[in-house]
């Protein structure tokens, strides 16, 4: 069902171009605005107009919003998924050492294999606390990265959880082999990253973006690419990648930020190398520190050797 809005024209947007103070007064974007002008649903002062025509104060400025899609049902559908490890279990939490190709959970346009889909067909009941999709997901790891990720059993872990990702005091340890030499060889990156204006399903460092910090140092380098051991001290979305790619350093097979396709295929690389080698949380129950320990899958280990 569509929604009608009527706003008067406020004196500080006279003369501006309608898609703009729309843009300016419902919150939308200017390409959004422009839209629904070009398809009819804007009207001023009674008669229906153009994205360029003029506001003027006063008058009285209508719109009629579509209704959104509704948003499409979301199943865990279990499914056993080759070469998931569980590295820890108790009553309370789950510690899962996930290959690359596996989601955390299902997801819009996502139909492959998913942790929590893996963890059903095993028989593990999860925590029901967050979204009926993701249940018991208190921090994931993108489709191409592997290594370890917590996942609750308990709401007690849950909630628990969920508190320490936030207030940053899990230990999230990665390697990744990234192309070139950084420098410096140990260092902090610190650059706010926000979705891509241009690509939905990609990010990058930009001012509107939310703040972003990184720690890394050498651990090994290579003729054309560095061994870094890197720690997370906020945790957004392709992180690690993002911030660097932004320094030309992308991670090595990371071919949606732009890295060399001809160094992934020398190395064996259909995926980015990146890997969650060890995570570490004080217990949800116990109140102990636990730290948890991943090895590299053959594929990274073999592009390391052909290095």
């Amino acid at each position: 069902m569509s929604e009608q809005r009527a706003i008067l024209v406020p004196e500080g947007l006279d003369g501006e171009r309608v898609d703009a103070a729309l843009a300016r007064l419902l919150g939308l974007s200017r390409t959004k605005a422009a839209d629904l002008a070009a398809a009819g649903h804007v009207v001023l002062a009674g008669r229906v107009v153009g994205k360029s025509e003029r506001a003027v104060a006063g008058e009285l400025l209508e719109v009629t919003l579509p209704s959104a899609p509704a948003s499409p049902t979301l199943e865990v559908i279990a499914e056993p998924v080759p070469g998931m490890g569980i590295v820890f279990d108790d009553d309370h939490i789950v510690v899962v050492d996930k290959p690359a190709g596996v989601a955390a959970h299902p997801s819009v346009g996502w139909s492959g294999p998913t942790v929590v889909g893996g963890l059903a067909a095993a028989g593990y009941r999860i925590s029901t606390s967050g979204a009926s999709e993701r249940q018991g997901i208190v921090s994931r790891l993108d489709v191409g990265t592997s290594g370890l990720m917590v996942v609750c059993k308990s709401e007690l872990a849950y909630t628990v959880l969920k508190n320490a990702f936030r207030h940053r005091e899990v230990d999230k340890t990665y390697h990744a082999l990234v192309q070139g030499l950084p420098d410096p060889l140990v260092g902090t990156i610190e650059a706010p990253i926000g979705r891509h204006p241009g690509h939905d399903y990609r990010f990058a460092v930009m001012e509107s973006g939310k703040p972003s910090t990184t720690h890394y140092a050498l651990v090994e380098a290579y003729r054309s690419a560095s061994l870094l051991e890197i720690h997370l001290e906020t945790g957004r979305t392709h992180q690690i990648r993002v911030h660097f790619a932004a320094l030309h350093h992308p991670c090595v097979g990371d071919l949606t930020y732009g890295a060399d396709p001809a160094l992934a295929a020398r190395v064996g690389l259909d995926r980015q190398w990146l890997h969650a080698t060890r995570l570490g949380f004080l217990h949800p129950a116990s109140g102990e520190y636990v730290e948890f320990e991943s090895a590299y899958p053959d594929e990274l280990r073999t592009a390391l050797e052909r290095l």
